[in-house]
Order: structure tokens, then sequence, then C-alpha cells
């Protein structure tokens, strides 16, 4: 932010250099590798980005009935690394595992090493950094798992558009890590409010609602980036504030029942609570109007507040009945219960995305196209996020447009990041009303 409460605004052009580039004619295969062919054609991965979503996504990756081998991992700090590498190997063993110390890279730029070695690559940092590696991935022709979100502002949302077509074109599959499209639950409850079992989806109530996450404090010898990296949940630019990071699930879910994505958006929202000094930028509450252009409406709720009322679920409200998806149920006006679905026995659906995306690539089938949803339904939390900060009614077009780049202009340690600290070490925090967010 500038002067307190105006974000800094750059040029879409002088980032997107380093996230896209000139698209020319590429093979529909990946040098050496590409569509597996068999199960017995050893399908080399890589990770970039080692914290607890990486090994996990590594880990299911190495689960899967495929024949696949963990060749790569990079990450920002060697620590991390290090500490991924050992539980991956604990969780799957060593035969799965070939890393050795020359295919460990540390820092900024070893993603693109990373990539280089393997056939599919896991994305996995903060989600400030999705662009650049989704685009570095689809350029060396590589099928990607990419974790949501998928960005943290309107500039990286429309690098990600742009990388998906190319994804399209080149045939590469791409999964984004909105694990319930790959529930059983909710593709049965999706796949019977489409029939119409329902009605038309007139509105809806999603909430993430709980006690929040960790917190990393300041250690002396940190960087301001270094520090910001470590602590990254806090910071915008870094992940988008907890109604992108986390509440995009539950936004998502509404976009899929309606098969479309918010008109415009308002709301509410700010620091109460959680607003210690290690607690960044961030809000700890937000609550969002999105309109659709049919008259729906979708009201959204998330909080990181502890001892407070805590839910995390979807309800749909439809003209012939209701959805609840943490209950599995959908029911009619009248109490009839349309659907029931016990999902004691369903597979864990973080392990089903990788089985199917790996079973497609074994059998050289081109099924997954997720960037395109990813972003947009990434782009709902930024909208949701830029109502709040700003506290305006703002369209999806004015939003989609924005030229306001949170990322700083270089990646090194001593690099400055846009938002730093007072004398107090404490951060600008937006404040509706005064906040430029488009």
């Amino acid at each position: 932010m500038e002067n307190g409460n105006v974000f800094k605004r750059r040029e879409f052009v002088k980032k997107s250099s380093l996230v896209a580039g000139a698209f020319m004619a590429a093979p529909l295969v990946s040098k050496g590798y590409g569509f597996q062919s068999s199960v017995a054609d050893e399908i080399k991965i890589a990770v970039v980005g080692c914290g607890g979503r990486g090994s996990g996504a590594a880990t299911q990756a190495l689960k899967t009935k495929a024949n696949v081998k963990l060749v790569a991992m990079a990450d920002a700090f060697k620590d991390r690394l290090e500490k991924s590498l050992s539980g991956i190997k604990e969780a799957v063993g060593m035969d799965k595992v070939d890393v050795p110390e020359e295919r460990r890279f540390v820092g900024f730029d070893g993603y693109k090493k990373a990539i280089e070695l393997c056939d599919v690559i896991i994305l996995t940092t903060p989600p400030a950094f999705r662009p650049m590696h989704f685009a570095e991935a689809i350029k060396q022709n590589k099928h990607v798992f990419m974790e949501k979100p998928v960005a943290t502002d309107a500039v990286g949302i429309r690098s990600v558009l742009e990388t998906a077509e190319k994804a399209k074109q080149k045939k590469l599959n791409v999964v984004v890590g909105l694990q319930r499209h790959y529930q059983t639950k909710y593709r049965e409850m999706m796949g019977d409010i489409h029939k119409g079992k329902i009605g038309d989806i007139t509105s809806g109530q999603v909430y993430w609602n709980s006690a929040g996450v960790w917190v990393r404090p300041r250690e002396a010898s940190q960087t301001e980036m270094e520090y910001q990296m470590r602590n990254w949940y806090y910071f915008t630019w870094l992940c988008g504030d907890h109604i992108v990071e986390q509440h995009i699930h539950n936004l998502d879910i509404m976009n899929w029942a309606k098969q479309g994505y918010p008109v415009r958006a308002q709301g509410m929202g700010g620091r109460e609570v959680r607003n210690d000094i290690d607690h960044g930028e961030i809000f700890d509450h937000h609550f969002v109007e999105f309109h659709y252009a049919d008259g729906t409406v979708m009201n959204s709720q998330c909080r990181h507040i502890k001892n407070c009322w805590n839910k995390v679920n979807e309800t749909l409200i439809g003209t012939k009945g209701t959805a609840d998806f943490g209950d599995g149920l959908l029911k009619s006006h009248k109490g009839k219960v349309i659907l029931k679905h016990d999902d004691t026995n369903d597979p864990n659906p973080y392990q089903v995305e990788h089985d199917e995306l790996f079973a497609a690539i074994t059998n050289g089938e081109y099924k997954f196209a997720d960037a395109d949803n990813g972003a947009k339904s990434t782009m709902t939390s930024i909208l949701g996020r830029m109502a709040t900060y700003s506290g305006k009614m703002i369209t999806w077009d004015e939003a989609i447009k924005s030229d306001i780049n949170l990322l700083p202009d270089s990646w090194s340690w001593d690099a400055m990041p846009q938002t730093t600290p007072d004398e107090h070490g404490r951060y600008a925090i937006a404040v509706p009303g005064s906040t430029m967010a488009v």
C-alpha cells in the first residue's frame, strides 16, 4: 500500500514479461517423456514449494497406481526442502524417491531446473508465485498439478488464463487443488443439482469460519523478504488474504452450482481480534454479498478468530428445494429427502485428484483443464477482497481489468516487498472507504 491506504499501481506489461512471453508452437510431448503409453513407463515428478501441502501432494502422487518417481525438488528455503524430502521418504519408501543433492534446488530460480527434469510438475508454493511457475511449466510442455489459489491479484489471473489456453493447445493435463471437484459427495450432489432436482438456484450461503492458522514470529537475522515469505499467510501479495487462500473452496462451490461467476460484489471486513505484530496486513473477517447475472445472491462469511462459532460448509436454496453439502443432503421445501449421501467410505479427494490425473497421463489421455475454473474462482475470491478492503460495490469487469500488481520488482532476499513495516514493526491495513482496491 502507498500512503497507508492506496495500493501501488503498476503497468501490466511491466510484470507480464516475468510470467509470459511469445507463444511458439511446441510438440505435445515433453522432451524425452510427455504422455506415458503404458504403466511400465516411469513418470518423473518434481515439486516446487516444499511446505506441508507440497509434501502432501507429492506423497499422494507417489501413492497412485501409476509408476511414479520423485526426481527433483525446489524451494526458496533449504530447511523446508530437506524436511519435506525426509517426510516423503518416510511416507512412501525410498524406492519411490530419487532426489540427490544436485537435484535439490534452493532459491528463487530453482523452479526452472526442477521443471526441466520431470514429466509432471507439482506447484505448491505460496500462491503469489503460481502464475510465473505455471507459465514456465507449460512453456516446457509439462503436465501440471497446482494448488489453489492460482494468483493473488488480477494481473496474475490474466497471466494464468493466458497460460491455460496454451496448455489446452498443447493438450497438457492441468489439475487444480480444488479437491471438492474430486470428492464423491460433491460430485453426486452437484450432478443432481445440475439435473434440476432442487430447481433453479436462487441463493447460497458459504462459510469458512474458524480459529485461524499458524503464525511464525520474526527472527532477528531475517531480511524483510525472508520474514514475509516465512510468515506468508499474513501478507496479501503472498496469500491473497484468507478469503482468497482458504475461502476459495466454498466460493468455488457456488460457482460450480451456477456454472458461472458473479458479476459484482460488495462487503465488509476488518481486523477485530487478530491484529498482533505478527499478523501482517490481512483482515481477520470478511462478509461479502456476491451477485450473479440472473439475480442469484451468494452470502459469504470467512473468519479467523478464536472462541467463536465455527462453520465450514456450503448451502444452496433452489426453487424446489435446498442443498446442504456438509450433511450430504438434498431435500424439497416440504422436507422430502431427495438425496442423502453417506460419505463414510468415500475415498480421500486429495488422493482422488492425483489418482485420476496420473491415470490419464499413463493412458495417454488429455482429460483435465482445471486452470480456467481455478483462475476464475480465484478471481471470485479476489473480487470479494477488493470489496471488503474498499467498502465499494465492485463489478467483475472492473476487478479483472485491474492493473494493481502486488508483487515485488525483483526476486532476491534483499529485495523489498511493496508493503513494509513502520518503525514499530506494524504494516498499513486496508481502510474501507479510503483504500483503492481496483
